[in-house]
């Protein structure tokens, strides 16, 4: 009698939690987004208050208007800039934000090499940057990108867009 015991263990080698080069969990996702958003967040404010963006935002309020298409536009670039102004060393040096430097995960392509700088930002961030400047479309195709997330090889749009993923990172 040597048949197979269908409620054995499976033989598959079991891999520890937080191993390198696992795919990273959602809440390290999430925390990463978090740190890194309220690091923009404390760095663009102040700038957008001097600059006069709340202003104009106010001010057409009160008319019923819209803000203008060109001055959201500007300071989605000066967004963009800024995040890449803090995020640019991290991004370079190890293909990591801030954020994803603190909950030690990283961005790696699909084969789990480092990628070059210029890929992760013109495929990875610039595509859904700009489509978040679109106006109604924009802030409903970013939260789909976010929601991706969920699917079992945890790739946001963005990650589908670069061909990468987010993994534990080594050491």
């Amino acid at each position: 009698m040597n048949e197979e015991n269908p409620y054995r263990a499976p033989d598959a080698p079991l891999i520890g939690r937080n191993a390198p080069g696992e795919l990273a969990g959602l809440g390290e996702r999430l925390a990463a987004a978090i740190i890194d958003t309220a690091i923009l967040l404390i760095l663009l404010v102040p700038v957008m208050w001097l600059g006069g963006y709340f202003q104009v935002v106010m001010d057409t309020a009160t008319t019923g208007e819209s803000v203008p298409l060109g001055t959201e536009l500007l300071w989605g670039l000066v967004s963009l800039a800024l995040f890449m102004a803090v995020q640019v060393y991290p991004l370079y040096s190890t293909a990591q934000t801030w954020g994803k430097r603190v909950l030690k995960i990283q961005i790696v392509g699909l084969d789990g090499a480092r990628l070059p700088f210029g890929h992760l930002i013109v495929k990875r961030y610039f595509p859904m940057q700009a489509i978040g400047l679109v106006p109604v479309v924009g802030p409903v195709l970013s939260i789909v990108n976010v929601l991706f997330i969920f699917r079992q090889d945890r790739r946001c749009v963005h990650d589908l867009i670069a061909g990468t993923k987010v993994v534990m990172a080594k050491g």
